[in-house]
C-alpha cells in the first residue's frame, strides 16, 4: 500500500514537473527562422503579449515603459533568432525581463506577433522636428537635465534614443503631466542635514547606512543616515515640472516631433 502511495505522488510530482522543465527548455536548439508563424500562432501570441507585455510595450506596440515595437526594423532584434533570444532572455540593465513563464513555443508565438505589428502603419508625428530641438535647447531648457548624445545634463534620464523607447501618447504625457510617467528607478529624495541644510533630489544608490543623491544642480552627494535629521522618500513625485503652460499645441507638437526623431544609433 505505501509502494502504491509513493508512486502515485511520484507520477504527481512529474506531472508538476513537465510544463516547468517545458518553460525552461535549456537543450533547446534555437532555429535561424519563426516556426510558428501561422494564423492561429500569431492569434495566441498576441493574447500572450496583451497579457504579459502590453503593461510596457502598449497594446499595439506603440511603446511605453518599454520599447516602441510597432516599427518595421527592431534595432535589438533584427531577425528571428534574436528576437526570441531577446523575449526568452530579457535585456540586462534595463526594465526588461526574461519570458521565464513561457515555453518556447509561446515565445515564437509572441515574436510572431511582434513582427507583425512592425506591418502596422507608422504613428503620425505632426510637428517640425527642427523647431521642436530649438524649443528643447531655449524655451524648455531640458538640456539643464536631459542628455542628448553626450550632451546635457544628467538629473532626468538620457534622451538619445527616447524615440525607440516611447511613442508620441507617452511622450505627451511625461512632458505635461509628468508625475504620470516617473521613469522605474527614479525616486525622489527630500532630507535634511544635521545643520539644517535641506537637499532635493534623485536617488542613484541605497544601502542600510547610506544613501546617495544627485540635487537638481546636478551635484553628488553621499549621507550617512544616522547623520541625518530626516529623510523622506517620494514616490510618485518627480522634479520634473509640468510644461503645460510653457508651449503652445504648435510648439508641443514640435518638441514631440525632436524628441520622436531621437532614436540612437542605426
Amino acid at each position: 500500500m505505501r509502494a502504491s502511495v509513493i508512486f502515485l505522488n511520484t507520477i504527481v510530482f512529474l506531472a508538476a514537473a513537465l510544463p516547468l522543465m517545458a518553460q525552461v527548455d535549456p537543450g533547446y536548439v534555437i532555429p535561424k527562422a519563426n516556426p510558428f508563424t501561422s494564423s492561429d500562432d500569431v492569434f495566441r501570441g498576441e493574447r500572450l503579449f496583451k497579457g504579459q507585455c502590453s503593461r510596457c510595450h502598449g497594446l499595439k506596440g506603440e511603446g511605453g515603459q518599454g520599447a516602441v515595437l510597432a516599427r518595421p526594423r527592431l534595432r535589438r532584434a533584427a531577425d528571428d533568432e534574436s528576437l526570441f533570444v531577446t523575449i526568452r532572455d530579457g535585456i540586462k540593465g534595463t526594465e526588461m525581463p526574461a519570458a521565464d513563464t513561457m515555453s518556447s513555443r509561446e515565445i515564437w508565438q509572441v515574436a510572431g506577433y511582434v513582427q507583425s505589428l512592425g506591418r502596422l502603419p507608422a504613428e503620425s508625428v505632426p510637428g517640425d522636428a527642427r523647431r521642436g530641438e530649438n524649443l528643447y535647447r531655449t524655451k524648455g531648457n531640458c538640456v539643464q537635465c536631459h542628455v542628448v548624445a553626450g550632451e546635457g545634463g544628467t538629473l532626468g534620464p538620457e534622451l538619445t534614443e527616447i524615440g525607440a523607447r516611447r511613442g508620441v501618447g507617452q511622450l505627451r504625457s511625461a512632458i505635461l503631466n509628468p508625475e504620470s510617467a516617473i521613469p522605474e528607478g527614479f525616486l525622489q529624495v527630500r532630507l535634511v542635514t544635521r545643520d539644517d541644510r535641506q537637499v532635493l533630489g534623485v536617488r542613484l544608490n541605497e544601502d542600510t547606512f547610506t544613501i546617495q543623491i544627485r540635487d537638481l544642480n546636478g551635484h553628488l552627494y553621499s549621507f550617512v543616515k544616522a547623520n541625518l535629521k530626516d529623510l523622506r522618500k517620494e514616490p510618485g513625485k518627480t522634479p520634473m515640472p509640468s510644461f503645460r503652460q510653457t508651449f503652445s499645441n504648435t510648439e508641443l507638437d514640435d518638441l514631440i516631433s525632436y524628441l520622436v526623431s531621437l532614436k540612437g544609433r542605426p
